[in-house]
């Protein structure tokens, strides 16, 4: 699972469309949200560092819940844009989601220690728990 890394407004009109995870590293307006779900009609979640994620309009918010859009707070940890413009979900965290989720363990349990071990938000780990393990 791969996460789209975008780090300028001009870049999100070249983005493929059928990108369905991006992580906006600037703080967004309003235009750049919806201009980003109009070249990506198939996106799934955008994520936010926390201090952006704090500054979204509400309009905005209502917005993307209406397109179905999940708008998650978190980070890539790590990540050099300059070396690659995707960060890779690490297969060993998903394996970890599925070997727990098969151990039978309550999914906030999961979320808490996949997100403390891999420092992906909790959030982040709920979207991979349904989206690449579903029950």
């Amino acid at each position: 699972m791969r996460i789209r890394v975008v780090s300028t407004r001009e870049e999100i009109f070249t983005l493929n469309p059928n990108e369905r995870l991006v992580h906006l590293a600037f703080r967004p307006s309003n235009k750049d949200i919806f201009g980003l779900v109009e070249t990506c009609p198939r996106i799934e979640v955008i994520q936010l560092p926390k201090s952006y994620k704090r500054t979204v309009s509400k309009s905005i918010a209502m917005f993307l819940q209406m397109q179905r859009v999940q708008l998650l707070e978190g980070d890539v940890w790590g990540h050099r844009k300059d070396i690659n413009e995707y960060y890779a979900i690490p297969s060993s965290v998903i394996e970890k989601i599925k070997d727990m989720k098969t151990e039978g363990k309550a999914a906030e349990e999961i979320e808490r220690k996949v997100s403390r071990e891999s420092k992906l938000n909790p959030e982040m780990v709920a979207y991979i728990m349904n989206k690449e393990i579903p029950a």
